[in-house]
């Protein structure tokens, strides 16, 4: 593996063998600043002057609003600073101890289907939780990966989210899972626009795995998942319906 910045490591599943570069922050990264740096990333991409990358990283609290995002669904009793995101969707919380990945790959080299991608990513997920011993899944009526808690408002609890935007066939976005974030601030909006259920994380769930494991697990996941060919997001794709 590749890795770049703070800390990279690259792997095999970019186009013509080229390494996805993988970018590890340690330290909370401002959301302007994440957003600015994927814009330039998604240029370099397109214009062949910069690998494909994966972005690992955390961000001090805040909201971000889709393109969807209805105000009615923002409490925000904390008063966090809510940013407009540029991804479909609605509202959603990030904040330390959740892992946020941020993905930019060209589809072209993936056959150029966005819904594909999407079940990539939740494909990903659900493979990285499994390592963890975490029944994670899809639901057709309601986006997001979710994991099953009696204990929970509607006896699910979503786990992790996902958010996409795609200019001229290079994604970014990407991602959020939660591995131990403050769950009350998840309060402050009505998750992708999402009733009646809960939220819920992986030290929720009694699994109480330290960051980098998850990262390892990630990195682990990705390329049987994202790798062009033979690609397991390409047989999930073709024998499941789209959601969200």
């Amino acid at each position: 593996m590749r890795m770049t910045d703070e800390r990279t490591e690259g792997s095999g599943a970019g186009p013509d063998d080229a390494a996805v570069e993988w970018r590890v922050s340690d330290a909370p990264v401002p959301y302007p600043e994440a957003l600015a740096a994927m814009e330039a990333r998604v240029g370099a991409i397109r214009a062949g002057t910069a690998p494909e990358q994966v972005w690992l990283l955390e961000h001090p609290p805040l909201f971000t609003a889709g393109t969807s995002a209805d105000p009615a669904e923002l409490a925000n009793p904390e008063g966090f600073p809510v940013f407009k995101a540029g991804r479909g969707g609605r509202f959603t919380y990030h904040g330390p101890g959740q892992r946020v990945a941020y993905v930019m790959l060209d589809l072209r080299a993936r056959g150029a289907d966005i819904r594909c991608y999407v079940h990539a990513l939740e494909d990903w997920i659900i493979t990285t939780l499994d390592r963890f011993n975490i029944r994670a899944v899809r639901r057709a009526d309601r986006i997001g990966v979710w994991v099953a808690d009696r204990r929970l408002p509607g006896g699910e609890g979503k786990i992790a989210a996902r958010g996409v935007r795609v200019t001229r066939w290079v994604s970014w976005h990407g991602i959020a899972i939660n591995l131990d974030p403050e769950l009350t601030h998840f309060q402050g909006i009505v998750p992708c626009g999402i009733r009646g259920y809960g939220v819920t994380s992986l030290w929720a769930q009694g699994v109480c795995v330290s960051m980098a494991e998850l990262d390892a697990a990630l990195m682990a996941c990705f390329d049987p998942v994202f790798s062009p060919e033979g690609s397991l997001a390409a047989a999930a794709c073709a024998a499941q319906p789209a959601t969200g």
